[in-house]
């Protein structure tokens, strides 16, 4: 793990080997460091994703074939855009609250104890950290999207004892979790019982993006910003109503190196993966697997959810199709 993935900047920063190492010998700062006698047991090499990954062997663990050639941006069943009904939800939402009304139905009708996701420290403007949801209203203030990484897998030790979890995370996460399911580690695998993947293409790092570039460059108070969003630049919403631009290079001095080995922008593991894609107060859905489609439909059948239909040649598919080559295409290279 050392010498094939830390030493060689390969680490997604996920948190889980620090999750299911048996005998507590990591903690995480950043990334996983080792406070004691490793004892060899290879556990955390068996659930990183970026140690021996095999998209194939994956794929057919989740969906039981491989991707084809012209699936693009992974095996999919239906795919369309989604709007929340509810005004709690888009209020707080970062594009169209898909996610947080589809994890809102799974609680309400016991599918799920808790969930988890992201939280914004309300000590530290614009710094997540990973957080168990167990009830609507904690739900609701996970709401949002950060692009400041959160290791969310370490909240998974936690969790233990949960009987059925919800787990909402960026594409290297939900690699793990697969690794974990796969790997029949039990305890963590059996209570997952869906997964929300969100669409990545990099994330930051907290003293760079928040503390080099919006407050030292920009003079940007962290506690006066409502929320970020990414529309082919780096938009910052105020609390007072105002929108500030940044050039989205000034951002990309701060992505964190672990993401440029990634070649999954459309999460092609989750059950259900969602994103903004230049949408406004939509959310592109991919219902990928029997599992997402049964969330999804439990949540539009409550009247949760909005459905429109997808035209193949819109800008959003485009856009689809350009970044999940382009990241591909940038892992691959980054790997040779």
């Amino acid at each position: 793990m050392l010498n094939e993935v830390i030493l060689k900047g390969k680490c997604a920063g996920c948190g889980a080997c620090v999750t299911v190492c048996p005998f507590n010998v990591l903690e995480y700062s950043e990334k996983p460091n080792l406070v004691d006698e490793c004892k060899n047991c290879g556990i955390c090499m068996k659930v990183c994703p970026r140690y021996s990954w095999s998209w194939p062997e994956m794929e057919k663990f989740v969906f039981g074939r491989e991707r084809k050639e012209d699936e693009e941006f992974g095996i999919y069943k239906k795919l369309f855009i989604a709007q929340s009904r509810d005004n709690r939800i888009l209020q707080v939402c970062q594009d169209g609250g898909v996610a947080t009304s589809l994890l809102i139905s799974a609680i309400q009708s016991g599918l799920i104890d808790a969930v988890i996701e992201t939280r914004i420290n309300p000590e530290k403007p614009l710094m997540p950290s990973p957080k168990i949801a167990e009830s609507i209203p904690e739900i609701l203030e996970c709401a949002g999207t950060s692009y400041i990484y959160s290791p969310n897998l370490l909240a998974l030790k936690e969790a233990v004892g949960k009987k059925n979890l919800a787990i909402v995370g960026v594409p290297c996460q939900i690699h793990a979790i697969r690794k974990i399911q796969a790997s029949s580690l039990k305890k963590y695998a059996n209570p997952i019982k869906f997964t929300i993947g969100l669409m990545c293409t990099e994330s930051f790092q907290y003293k760079g993006l928040i503390e080099d570039c919006l407050i030292k460059k920009f003079e940007i108070d962290p506690s006066d910003v409502k929320k970020l969003n990414i529309k082919g630049k780096l938009l910052v919403y105020l609390k007072k109503g105002q929108i500030k631009e940044i050039p989205l290079k000034e951002a990309k001095a701060y992505v964190r190196e672990g993401c440029c080995h990634c070649d999954d922008f459309s999460n092609e593991l989750a059950d259900i993966s969602l994103g903004g894609l230049g949408l406004n107060q939509w959310t592109f859905t991919i219902i990928r697997t029997e599992k997402g489609e049964e969330i999804f439909k439990e949540a539009e059948k409550k009247g949760l959810i909005r459905v429109k239909e997808i035209e193949e040649d819109s800008f959003p598919m485009k856009l689809l199709l350009r970044l999940s080559r382009n990241k591909r295409k940038r892992g691959m290279d980054k790997d040779r």
